[in-house]
């Protein structure tokens, strides 16, 4: 005979739904909450969201077993059948004042043990709890929150409970990149990127970075995208700065043994050290970026000169910082260079727009002298870091035609730098 199932709960209304906010142990949900695909249906469409919530755990699985400050947010499941019960309770006190409203639908949800639960939102979470309590057994004794609502084994109450499905899935947002980057207490990349803006004497400079497209008179607050407008004074967005962090941070000491939880901070305060000082060699060694914007009357001039824009700063465009340092932690992955002669080399280019290989991002127009713009997409983008390759490190003349050969096919247009020029920077050894 199935025992019973008591869940404390506060009951609740919205709109012609009555749900429960309970409390369960981690090892109740692994035991007792399934996923709605395996309660029927199309058995291949099943197969198939099973799948995708398996391989999207991990990483949540990961962060319960191994973080101390895990938390999850509340899992939506709805009950079938169970002939479930709603006992209301109040609280006895001599001071009836003090409880007064404080016990407003409080009560006891009964269960006669035949019910089942399956998850309508927050299927991941549930899988992920369901793989750590197999893991380590302990993490059952933990809570979290579970919102209840009945479900009904018939046509109206299958469409009904479908249609709340989907409400809750369509109408759900998740938190973007750059919220990720403004909030985030464990990457250890977003810490730093949020402490270079309140710390480095540059990059906290007002309105260097671009933190928020849009700051309403109400309150209401909008995180910059990763593109700059042309009347802009910004050098950057957050979000580009946070991957320029990731590229050149990528051996920094706070990402040794990441395993998804916070770095120690020592670590992370001896890795603000060095990734200051990266930072700062490579504003000054990419065509004298920080003293340029510094000294200028109007920083945006410094991007995009009136009448005169490819011979704006290219550093001070978010595609560009993102290729150098791509090629940056390239080249010292590869220990091609030492961090030194890099620099040493990025500042020999010709930090003009329209000057090789920054050419492979910019577009003339018809009218020439020195109007045009940006050239967009992957083409572009990785034309460029083929191209810093081959000024920077290359490896071997293949490597430089290739590059070249590319630059003739997308712009239509001879490399302006000769072969011999780019190949006098190859190894003794190369081919």
């Amino acid at each position: 005979m199935a025992s019973k199932t008591f869940v404390p709960a506060f009951q609740a209304n919205v709109g012609n739904w009555t749900y429960y906010s309970c409390l369960m142990s981690y090892a109740q949900v692994a035991r007792e909450v399934n996923f709605a695909h395996e309660l029927g249906g199309n058995q291949d469409l099943g197969t198939m969201i099973q799948r995708g919530v398996g391989s999207r755990t991990a990483q949540i699985t990961e962060y319960l077993l191994t973080n101390e400050n895990r938390f999850l947010g509340a899992i939506i499941i709805a009950v079938w059948g169970g002939d479930p019960n709603y006992l209301e309770l109040t609280m006895d006190s001599e001071n009836q004042a003090v409880l007064a409203g404080l016990d407003r639908n409080f009560g006891v949800l009964t269960f006669d043990g035949t019910q089942q639960f399956f998850a309508l939102d927050g299927q991941h979470r549930l899988r992920a709890i369901k793989d750590a309590v197999k893991r380590d057994p302990e993490l059952g004794g933990e809570d979290i929150n579970v919102i209840v609502v009945p479900h009904f084994d018939t046509p109206d109450g299958r469409r009904r409970t479908r249609r709340l499905f989907t409400n809750i899935n369509r109408n759900a947002k998740s938190t973007s990149a750059q919220e990720n980057i403004a909030l985030d207490e464990d990457d250890s990349f977003a810490i730093l990127s949020r402490r270079l803006l309140d710390d480095h004497s540059f990059l906290s400079r007002d309105k260097v970075v671009l933190v928020f497209s849009k700051v309403g008179q109400d309150g209401e607050l909008v995180l910059a995208q990763r593109s700059i407008s042309s009347a802009s004074p910004a050098w950057s967005t957050i979000g580009v700065l946070y991957d320029v962090v990731k590229e050149i941070g990528f051996d920094l000491p706070c990402t040794a043994g990441q395993s998804g939880q916070r770095a120690a901070d020592d670590l992370l305060d001896q890795s603000y050290d060095l990734l200051s000082d990266r930072i700062q060699d490579l504003l000054d060694s990419c065509g004298n970026l920080r003293q340029r914007y510094l000294a200028a009357q109007s920083p945006k001039d410094v991007r995009a000169p009136k009448g005169r824009d490819g011979s704006g700063h290219p550093f001070m465009r978010p595609a560009v910082q993102v290729q150098v340092a791509r090629v940056v932690r390239h080249i010292l992955e590869q220990e091609t260079l030492e961090w030194e002669e890099l620099m040493k080399r990025l500042s020999d280019l010709d930090w003009k727009m329209s000057s090789a290989p920054f050419s492979s991002m910019w577009i003339e127009t018809p009218e020439g002298n020195q109007k045009g713009k940006m050239a967009s997409g992957k083409d572009h983008t990785q034309l460029l870091y083929d191209l810093l390759l081959v000024h920077l490190a290359p490896r071997t003349k293949i490597q430089i035609t290739r590059a070249l050969r590319s630059y003739a096919d997308l712009m239509k247009s001879k490399y302006p730098i000769p072969v011999e020029t780019l190949t006098s920077r190859l190894p003794i050894d190369s081919d």
